[in-house]
């Protein structure tokens, strides 16, 4: 495994069990302060800035789609957050809310995001720690 794949995998990993342990222990603060987020335009539009930044970052110092699952998966997540960016910045607040609160059911789902995180996080923390045992 690559060195800034390790990296990755564990900068990413632990950030994904983090905020999955935060959303989880702080469920209706989460729903409110994602409810104000696509609310507010010129606040979306600063996270889209800085979401965009952090995948342009990922995407041009790890766009490795060979080299095992982490690597795929590292270089996935950077496109996925590039595109979140690109969303974010782009959206309209009436579009925002639609996506976040209509289609992805946000609120009603969170426990299901929550352990996807979790789970992603625990991979790629295992991944991440397990290469640089070898």
């Amino acid at each position: 495994m690559l060195s800034r794949t390790r990296f990755l995998s564990r900068l990413l990993g632990l950030f994904f069990i983090i905020v999955a342990v935060a959303m989880l222990m702080h469920k209706e603060s989460t729903l409110e302060t994602v409810t104000a987020l696509v609310h507010d335009r010129p606040l979306m539009f600063i996270v889209g800035v800085i979401t965009l930044f952090a995948g342009l970052a990922m995407v041009l110092a790890h766009n490795i789609w060979s080299g095992g699952a982490a690597a795929a998966v590292v270089t996935l997540l950077g496109w996925l957050t590039l595109l979140k960016g690109l969303l974010f910045m782009c959206l309209s607040p009436g579009a925002a809310v639609d996506f976040y609160v209509g289609t992805l059911h946000y609120a009603q789902l969170i426990y299901v995001y929550a352990t996807f995180s979790l789970a992603l996080g625990a991979y790629l923390v295992h991944a991440g720690f397990k290469a640089a045992s070898r």
